[in-house]
């Protein structure tokens, strides 16, 4: 199991669009993948799941990764995320 933690910077935090980028990237890996807002985990190839989280800019997230990718799986994620979402 991977995890990481990464601020979300953007203002509009994880949704719609950035959500959309989130997950398409999060479905490009064969591991299982969660995110977690303080003690919320939800399935992160979920596009209603990630938006329950409710996810604002400048809240800290957790995702974690368990699988044959899991390393490379939450990298590109952290990486979108410190992106700004620039898909």
């Amino acid at each position: 199991m991977c995890v990481k933690e990464v601020l979300v910077e953007n203002q509009v935090g994880l949704h719609a669009r950035p959500a959309t980028f989130f997950i398409q990237k999060a479905n490009e890996f064969r591991s299982s993948i969660w995110v977690e807002k303080e003690e919320r985990r939800v399935n992160a190839k979920s596009l209603l799941g990630v938006l329950s989280l409710g996810i604002t800019g400048g809240t800290n997230i957790k995702i974690l990764a368990d699988g044959s990718d899991e390393d490379e799986a939450v990298e590109s994620l952290v990486m979108l995320v410190k992106s700004g979402f620039a898909s």
